[in-house]
């Protein structure tokens, strides 16, 4: 008998929407930046989630698009994505087995961040991405948008 959504089933995506007492105006960060990005990489970013979504994640082929990150950033998934001149589109997702009241497991996509071609992004990029999460996780229900 299951109790809870598996890992193996298909996930919902869904996006981050910080709560009030974080952000008055409740701002969707993952949401914002993909409006941001060009046509060509939000079309792109966008195919990869439903078909992460549906292989599940653990199961997908990324070919580099859907990749699990190490390190600090353990536990988190980036959607990676090159747009117009070389430029590099990163979309931070988490995957979410406790959601209260969710039916199957949720693809959360938290935030995203852009670079030119042939930099790293900062240890202090990667702890916005990670502070972000954490609000996200300490909260149950979750803040969706």
């Amino acid at each position: 008998m299951r109790v809870a959504p598996s890992s193996d089933d298909a996930h919902d995506v869904v996006y981050f929407r910080r709560h009030r007492e974080d952000d008055p105006t409740e701002s969707a960060p993952g949401r914002e930046f993909l409006r941001l990005c060009p046509t060509t990489v939000r079309a792109k970013m966008r195919a990869v989630l439903v078909e992460v979504a549906a292989a599940p994640p653990k199961r997908f082929a990324g070919g580099g698009y859907w990749e699990a990150m190490k390190g600090d950033m353990a536990g988190w998934f980036e959607v990676r994505v090159d747009g117009p001149k070389r430029h590099h589109y990163r979309l931070y997702c988490l995957l979410d087995y406790k959601a209260k009241d969710c039916l199957r497991p949720l693809l959360v996509i938290v935030t995203g961040l852009d670079k030119p071609f042939q930099t790293v992004l900062s240890e202090s990029d990667y702890k916005d991405v990670r502070a972000l999460g954490e609000e996200y996780l300490a909260r149950n229900p979750r803040s969706l948008a």
